[in-house]
């Protein structure tokens, strides 16, 4: 089965920066699309970042230019770089394959790793 379990997420301060990882079991990250969502209280949940399996990114406008997502194929772990950290960044942020369609065979939702940005 597939798994994806999410790390790095704490707290900083406007400007800042954090990387997120995403260690992924049960499914090869460098064949497969990966993506990073985030979900902020009362909000929903926003695909924020998308790594194709042949290397192309995709970014919601609201990170292009502060987010990159990148993978590391010999740990078969995703990152999510996130620079200039702003306070509406706040959210929990979820690693997911197939982040396009979400199918049930390419896993399901995790705990997901909080990340909060204060002003």
């Amino acid at each position: 089965q597939v798994q994806l379990v999410e790390s790095g997420g704490g707290l900083v301060q406007a400007g800042g920066s954090l990387r997120l990882s995403c260690a992924a079991s049960g499914i090869i990250v460098g064949i497969n699309a990966m993506g990073w969502y985030r979900q902020a209280p009362q909000k929903q949940r926003e695909l924020v970042a998308v790594l194709t399996s042949g290397g192309s990114t995709n970014y919601a406008a609201s990170v292009k230019g502060r987010f990159t997502i990148s993978r590391d194929n010999a740990k078969n772990t995703v990152y999510l770089q996130m620079n200039s950290l702003k306070p509406e960044d706040t959210a929990v942020y979820y690693c997911r394959a197939d982040p396009l369609k979400l199918r049930a065979e390419f896993g399901s939702w995790g705990q997901g790793t909080q990340v909060t940005v204060s002003s």
